[in-house]
């Protein structure tokens, strides 16, 4: 696992906050799927303040914002975290990425969920460093 040195400066623009989950992401899921849809999308991972742990970042200069979060439904047997970005302006995707996957019922075994989290984190700041040399 790589430290916090080891890990890319995040732009200044881009600002963390893990409080709660952005009005921003059912407000764009709405708009890009219906609203039926979007309650049901990832196991309704924009409709409610989720289980934790999430990591957020919001670019409100773009209105852009990055989202690493539980994107599996409590009572599947292996969880994973998902990535995902809303752009500037409209729409959002799921960043497809390495699998930051744990298993709930073994939670000393590696990776553990911390460990998930953590890695997911890394790739998501490794993004917004990519994504900011084309914004």
């Amino acid at each position: 696992m790589s430290s916090r040195q080891d890990r890319p400066q995040i732009p200044a623009t881009w600002q963390r906050c893990d409080t709660r989950i952005l009005p921003l992401w059912w407000d764009r899921t709405c708009a890009q799927m219906g609203e039926q849809s979007a309650t049901l999308y990832a196991a309704g991972l924009f409709t409610e303040d989720r289980r934790r742990p999430i990591a957020q970042w919001f670019n409100p200069a773009f209105r852009a914002a990055l989202l690493v979060a539980p994107e599996t439904s409590p009572e599947w047997p292996v969880q994973r975290f998902g990535i995902f970005y809303a752009p500037p302006e409209e729409g959002f995707v799921r960043i497809h990425s390495a699998p930051h996957e744990w298993n709930p019922r073994q939670p000393r075994t590696s990776p553990t969920e911390q460990e998930a989290f953590q890695a997911a984190i890394a790739e998501a700041e490794r993004f917004l460093q990519v994504e900011m040399d084309f914004v």
